[in-house]
């Protein structure tokens, strides 16, 4: 399941979603792209100066939801990866080498944009609508 998970996960193009809430509680959600799952149980993402990073830098707890409309609201599919912070990087080769990759799809200015490259654990996967179903590749 795991590789599926990964290659499901990983898919271009596609967006999805990161919910995140700071120590006050206050919850946010942002669209991106750039999340990306680097083995089994590991998401990296670059994040700008913004209230993801902010949210994230106060309470490590965070969901990365991939949604895919069908025909009716029961053909929708996806899945929500539940994720905890195990690391955020300011600066060095890995943030920079982030960097250069999302130059390469977004241009030199948008790449500058990003501050920091966050490292996840994913703690827990489920379906977009949970019918007590574990989640499975879906088919396309």
């Amino acid at each position: 399941m795991t590789n599926a998970l990964m290659d499901y996960f990983n898919r271009s193009p596609r967006i999805g979603t990161l919910s995140t809430a700071g120590a006050d509680g206050q919850v946010d959600a942002a669209v991106m792209g750039s999340a990306r799952m680097i083995d089994e149980t590991t998401v990296i993402m670059a994040l700008g100066p913004n209230r993801s990073l902010s949210n994230l830098q106060q309470n490590p707890h965070a969901v990365y939801m991939i949604v895919e409309p069908g025909a009716s609201i029961g053909d929708w599919k996806g899945v929500r990866v539940y994720l905890v912070v195990r690391g955020i990087e300011e600066s060095g080769p890995a943030l920079d080498e982030y960097r250069r990759q999302v130059a390469r799809v977004i241009g030199e200015e948008g790449a500058a944009m990003l501050r920091a490259l966050v490292r996840c654990e994913i703690t827990e996967v489920r379906t977009l609508v949970d019918m007590g179903r574990p989640w499975a590749p879906l088919t396309t």
